[in-house]
């Protein structure tokens, strides 16, 4: 699949967000996980990648089946300021 670079530029802002799960990129973006993991491999310096790797790692607010059924939106209501 094809990204614009606006697409590209907000994958990787929602790969990074805490509550936004794959599968919402998924549903959106049509990129598995493992597509998300080499988008942000190709995107990132090295250092920043493996932070980020280790941050959502099995992090249950990442994938769905891991996250509490209570949550169902994917940031704070705060999280982004008026554009």
């Amino acid at each position: 699949m094809q990204l614009t670079e606006h697409e590209w530029s907000r994958v990787i802002e929602m790969a990074w967000e805490d509550r936004t799960p794959f599968e919402a990129i998924d549903s959106q973006f049509g990129l598995s996980e493992a597509q998300i993991i080499a988008l942000m491999r190709r995107s990132l310096k090295a250092g920043s990648f493996k932070l980020w790797r280790a941050r959502v790692s099995g992090r249950q607010t990442k994938h769905l089946q891991l996250r509490d059924p209570n949550v169902s939106r994917g940031y704070c209501p705060t999280q982004y300021k008026q554009r």
